[in-house]
């Protein structure tokens, strides 16, 4: 019997050394990785699909829509021969189906078509005017993030105070008043009243100051409320309390602790509206006479020239979806315990 045990205890070799992570290994980092690169692939095929069914739906309705492009183009003295020559160079004789297969095919081939208002190739046309846009965007979100966020901590550490009262009712206003009624006072006072600033266009970067006003007064009030909700609710945690039992400071509890908790919805939010932004704020583009793709879109929407709404609706598209996918992979920069892609966090 022990002869049969001594033959079964066997010793077995050495296991190999466990590789490092790192070159050629199979560490956290590069399981990590891998889910990360995983997520972005499959994002980019949701986004494409994403843009196939946005630029299908809006291909049918502008043809669906009430108007002819023809007429528009041509004026309301044309003859009929005249109209029916315009809507041959335009392809608007064949059939919706077919106009939507060429469509596909320009679209692949990054050609969308020439412009019927503006006479010049669509896509060129919404490149010059997306800067525009673009810097518009930018400065009312970062107006946003210097006013809210601080606003909203402030609200979160005052909270249900009298003082917090008045900032409750300020906040509320921002969130009720129209964007176009914010412009015009703004407007009036800044630039009529008192002539500090341009009333309309962009000659300067003082101009950009009450557009980007205008459109920040909205996102303030919806910002700081989100902030204070949720630093309110970091604030009534547990590992709150026992950060405050080990002594640490107001200021580092409520940046370092609290407000890293409370990330990740604030950043949601602010990804979202700025992706919102950059589809052009019609009403503050027209009411300061902004050069933007809302004015754009408005201008096209009037002249039935579907080449440019076309065109105005897939770049804006695209923006708004690479800056969702951009803020989604910063979550792991704001809170390590979150993973991308599936079985990650595990």
């Amino acid at each position: 019997m022990s002869a049969s045990t001594d033959s079964i205890a066997v010793q077995l070799p050495p296991a190999p050394p466990e590789k490092a992570p790192g070159r050629g290994g199979f560490g956290v980092d590069s399981v990590i990785g891998s889910a990360t690169l995983r997520y972005v692939i499959k994002r980019l095929a949701q986004s494409v699909l994403t843009i196939w069914l946005t630029i299908t739906t809006v291909f049918v309705l502008i043809r669906m829509a009430p108007g002819d492009p023809a007429y528009s183009v041509a004026g309301p003295l044309a003859s009929s021969d005249e109209l029916a020559r315009i809507r041959t160079s335009m392809g608007l004789d064949d059939s919706v189906f077919t106009q939507y297969l060429i469509y596909l095919k320009d679209v692949v081939r990054l050609d969308f078509g020439t412009s019927y208002s503006f006479q010049a190739p669509a896509l060129d046309v919404v490149l010059d005017r997306l800067p525009y846009t673009i810097t518009l965007a930018v400065a009312a979100i970062l107006l946003t993030v210097v006013v809210a966020v601080p606003l909203g901590v402030w609200m979160a550490r005052h909270a249900d105070s009298r003082r917090e009262l008045g900032a409750n009712v300020v906040t509320i206003a921002g969130q009720s008043m129209p964007d176009f009624w914010t412009g015009l006072m703004l407007l009036t006072f800044f630039a009529v009243v008192f002539p500090i600033f341009p009333a309309a266009g962009f000659t300067s970067w003082s101009g950009l100051v009450l557009p980007a006003v205008t459109v920040a007064v909205l996102q303030i009030a919806l910002i700081s409320r989100m902030v204070r909700r949720e630093m309110v609710n970091s604030f009534a945690s547990p590992y709150m309390t026992v950060a405050r039992a080990r002594g640490l400071t107001d200021r580092r509890l409520t940046w370092r602790y609290a407000m890293r908790n409370s990330a990740i919805p604030v950043l949601t939010a602010l990804g979202t509206r700025f992706a919102a932004l950059l589809n052009g704020v019609v009403v503050v583009e027209v009411v300061f006479a902004w050069p933007g793709v809302g004015s754009l879109v408005v201008r096209a929407l009037e002249t039935r020239d579907y080449p440019l709404i076309q065109a105005t609706v897939l770049v804006t598209a695209v923006l708004a979806i690479g800056v969702q996918l951009l803020v989604d992979l910063c979550y792991p920069l704001l809170d390590p315990r979150v993973r991308l892609g599936k079985g990650a966090s595990k």
